[in-house]
């Protein structure tokens, strides 16, 4: 009988820590759900970019700044000097944990419009490895504006006759 003791007496005290076994199993479970969400990413988007489907509502050299504002909304940036450019502006941020968050993703869609108020060119810019790159692009065909000095030079060249020199 006093093998049967010695047992009986084992098994009592595996009863006694049952619970805090539990406990401790309970407790490691929740530090390890702690750790995986800790490493999770969290993202925040910051500003309003109208959407392509949006900006095809707007004609270019049609609409005005009033008919903008209905079709899309006001920006919150507007230009600064001369208030003839209109700049939707989104961020998105990424942070883990403790780690300062970090910019993934920003988009820019510029609307200029000419002294008269009349859409001018709409634009949408990217950032790709810290550099902004044009993503689309719609502009009205208005003069010599959008070519270079060299273009410029380059294009007289056929028009000048040598009688022009001798005078």
């Amino acid at each position: 009988m006093g093998l049967a003791k010695a047992i009986g007496r084992l098994g009592g005290t595996q009863d006694r820590y049952r619970p805090l076994r539990r406990f401790a199993l309970w407790l490691g479970a929740m530090l390890c759900v702690v750790a995986v969400t800790a490493c999770t990413p969290i993202y925040r988007n910051h500003g309003y970019v109208p959407t392509d489907l949006e900006l095809e509502q707007v004609k270019v050299g049609t609409d005005t700044r009033e008919t903008v504002a209905a079709v899309i909304g006001r920006p919150s940036a507007a230009g600064l000097l001369n208030d003839l450019g209109w700049y939707y502006v989104q961020s998105r941020w990424k942070s883990y944990g403790p780690r300062p968050a970090e910019e993934v993703e920003r988009q820019v869609v510029a609307i200029t419009f000419t002294e008269a108020g009349v859409v001018e060119n709409v634009e949408r810019f990217g950032l790709e490895k810290g550099r902004v790159v044009p993503l689309s692009r719609r502009v009205t065909k208005t003069g010599i504006k959008g070519i270079s000095l060299i273009e410029q030079l380059l294009g007289s060249l056929g028009r000048v006759s040598p009688g022009q020199f001798i005078k």
